[in-house]
């Protein structure tokens, strides 16, 4: 059974603002300090919530988040003449069009312009040379907090499948089955699971692991069985990969109600 501390609230919203307030202090504290923040980020439905709790935070009480780097976690590739490249950045399943419009523009909107976040601050792993992610984050100071979503059919996280290695890093992905039906349930705009890309870029176990704080955010009735699967490990097991959570040096896991059932725990 895990070690990993789980702390359940009563909803989406109060997970948003509960990890809304815990980055914005963190950020706060490196700014004192003269650092920058560097802040692994996931796109899709589980982190709607973190992002529009911020937003309001930062509309209430403004802070200058212009230090901060958004260090994403993963994008859909398609074929091109020279291999893969990203998907078109206005397909509205686009990482990059999720970062623009979902945490960078709500962020900054109420923010004076030398507080907001910079365009180069949103970092993106480039499908012609991988592992130069992993060199660019250590070379920038590691990554300070990674907000961690797992995939409910197979505890994916990021891109990172069923029987990823904890050793792996940034790399060019095929894309399961299962990772494509969840994510044509968080972008239905797809339409069909034959128009999921096949192949994504992704951060690996290793870059999340290496992260210095991390935590796990998890709601919803159908996230019941991934909330089971990380509770029930104490390490990182490769056969579901949002164990990783157990690897990271401070680490916390949340969820709603929903997620963690009547008596689960």
């Amino acid at each position: 059974m895990s070690h990993t501390p789980l702390r359940i609230l009563p909803s989406p919203e109060a997970i948003g603002d509960y990890v809304a307030a815990l980055l914005l202090s963190r950020c706060e504290r490196a700014r004192l300090t003269g650092k920058r923040f560097l802040l692994g980020c996931p796109t899709g439905r589980t982190p709607r919530p973190v992002f529009g709790a911020m937003a309001q935070r930062l509309a209430d009480a403004p802070q200058d988040i212009s230090h901060v780097e958004l260090v994403m976690m993963d994008e859909y590739l398609v074929p091109d003449a020279g291999g893969l490249t990203y998907v078109p950045a206005d397909e509205p399943w686009s990482c990059h069009r999720y970062v623009r419009s979902e945490i960078a523009e709500r962020l900054n909107e109420t923010l004076p312009a030398r507080c907001r976040l910079r365009d180069e601050s949103v970092w993106f792993p480039d499908p012609r040379d991988p592992p130069a992610y992993d060199d660019m984050i250590a070379a920038a100071g590691g990554i300070d907090f990674f907000l961690l979503a797992s995939g409910a059919s197979d505890g994916h996280v990021a891109f990172n499948p069923p029987g990823s290695p904890r050793a792996s890093r940034t790399r060019i992905i095929p894309l399961s089955e299962e990772t494509r039906r969840d994510n044509l349930q968080t972008f239905p705009a797809f339409g069909t699971v034959s128009r999921v890309p096949r192949h994504g870029i992704s951060v690996g176990i290793d870059t999340i692991a290496s992260a210095r704080e991390a935590v796990m955010v998890v709601w919803g009735a159908g996230k019941r069985l991934t909330l089971t699967r990380i509770r029930h490990a104490d390490r990182y097991d490769a056969e579901w990969p949002a164990t990783v959570i157990h690897e990271c040096a401070v680490r916390e896991i949340l969820s709603d109600r929903d997620a963690a059932g009547e008596g689960a725990f």
